[in-house]
Formats: C-alpha cells, sequence, structure tokens
C-alpha cells in the first residue's frame, strides 16, 4: 500500500446538479453514468429552473424523482429559479456571475429578506410535491454571507460551496475537494477536466464531492472523463452528502 492510499481515509459524494424537467434526459444520462460505477448520486433540484419550467407542470418527472428518492438519492434544493437577480455590482458580484457562473449565481446578490424567502419558497414546492430534502446547495456554490446562518436557523443539516461542506444547523463545517467539469467554452472544458484528473489521486484524502451538471452528457468529451473520475472513485462512494462532515 502507497503513502497516499494509507491517507485515503475519506467518503466521496457524487451529486447531479440542476436536476429540472429541462434537462431529463440530461439527468437521466448522469444517473446511468452513476450506476455503471456504483454511485448513488444527490438530486439537485431546481423548483423553477430560468422561471420556464415549474416542476408542478411536469408531474412524470416529479414522479421519476420520488421513485429515485425511495431508491436512496438523496434531494437537495438547488436554488429556486437557478438565475441571478441582475441587481448585484461589485467585484464579487462580477465574479459570481461572470466567472463563477453564467449569470446563475442565484443568492450571490438578493438582499436578505429576498433571498430567505427564495429558500422558503423552494423548500415549500418540493415539500408540497411530495419531495424530502436532505440539504441545500447554492447554484454556482455561490453564498451570501448570510445564507449559512439562514439555513442553520431552518434546520437544513447540509449545505456546500466551493471548499468546504457545512452542517448549518450544527454550525460546523469542514474542507472539501469538489471535482467537477466547466463546459461552456472549450478552454474551460479543457483546464477543468485537466485539473480533475490531476486531482483523482487526492480522493479520498480530504472528503471529496464529483459533482455531474446537464453540460456534461452533453460532450462526449466530458462523458469519458465523467466515466474515468467515477471510476477512479469506485469503492469510496457514500450516498449521504453528511457522512462527509462525519468521516
Amino acid at each position: 500500500m502507497s503513502a497516499l492510499d494509507r491517507l485515503r481515509t475519506h467518503r466521496t459524494h457524487v451529486s447531479i446538479h440542476d436536476v429540472s424537467p429541462a434537462f431529463a434526459g440530461e439527468v437521466e444520462d448522469a444517473l446511468d453514468a452513476c450506476e455503471r460505477a456504483g454511485a448513488t448520486a444527490a438530486l439537485l433540484v431546481v423548483p423553477n429552473f430560468h422561471g420556464e419550467w415549474p416542476l408542478e407542470r411536469h408531474p412524470a418527472f416529479v414522479d421519476r424523482l420520488r421513485a429515485l428518492g425511495e431508491r436512496g438519492h438523496e434531494i437537495m434544493l438547488h436554488g429556486f429559479f437557478h438565475r441571478a437577480s441582475g441587481r448585484g455590482s461589485g467585484l464579487r458580484s462580477a465574479f459570481a456571475q461572470r466567472i463563477a457562473s453564467a449569470g446563475e449565481a442565484e443568492l450571490a446578490d438578493l438582499p436578505r429578506d429576498e433571498g430567505e424567502k427564495r429558500i422558503d419558497d423552494g423548500a415549500d414546492a418540493l415539500r408540497a410535491l411530495g419531495l424530502p430534502i436532505a440539504g441545500y446547495v447554492a447554484p454556482a456554490w455561490q453564498m451570501a454571507p448570510w445564507v449559512i446562518g439562514a439555513l442553520g436557523a431552518r434546520g437544513f443539516r447540509y449545505a456546500e460551496d466551493h471548499l468546504r461542506v457545512y452542517d448549518p444547523a450544527a454550525g460546523r463545517a469542514r474542507a472539501s475537494l469538489v471535482l467537477n467539469f466547466a463546459s461552456r467554452t472549450p478552454a474551460r472544458l479543457a483546464s477543468s477536466a485537466l485539473f480533475v484528473r490531476a486531482a483523482r489521486p487526492f480522493h479520498g484524502i480530504l472528503p471529496t464531492r464529483v459533482a455531474l451538471h446537464p453540460g456534461d452528457m452533453r460532450s462526449a468529451v466530458l462523458r469519458r472523463e465523467v466515466a474515468g473520475v467515477l471510476r477512479a472513485a469506485r469503492g469510496t462512494f457514500t450516498p449521504r452528502a453528511a457522512d462527509l462532515l462525519a468521516s
């Protein structure tokens, strides 16, 4: 056993982002990739993607989510619209909306009262459809400073950003490695694939997250990269995101 292998004491959690009827085919493709690798992925569900895909108008898709939940796939609330308000300004907003996302960092710029209402409306929407909520993941992992406290006050036991995983209700956090791909431009695709490949040997040295997006499923290159990163993590998967905090 190598020195790196002896350091691998943590688990890997896989999530599928932007789960919406807007991307029903891509979600199924991502689920298939996870199943082939032996991973039970969390589903990061958007109640009304870009204001055009309200879940309640797509009962067959909701039925599928319920069935997946019954099979052990955790369901996370992932914003409400997954779209920014466009009212932000300054360097922090520019990073969230132009670098970290394509104007989709919903909770980066909202004032607290409006943002808390967005969280509550999203939670109400999922629960009304019979979808239990295991945690909250902000779109693009971008959150205003008040968000973790607001989630804790509402009893959320899991949240995450680019660097950490959180138990907001308990006031706990720990560092975590996140592996994901960017498909917006060829340069982002290449650089993110290279980073994920370089990070493969460090699976398990930190609690590790593999985050899949619909765009990953539309690129033959990224489909191969997804299969590779899942193959490298085989045997370390946990279906429970909270295990990343306990490991």
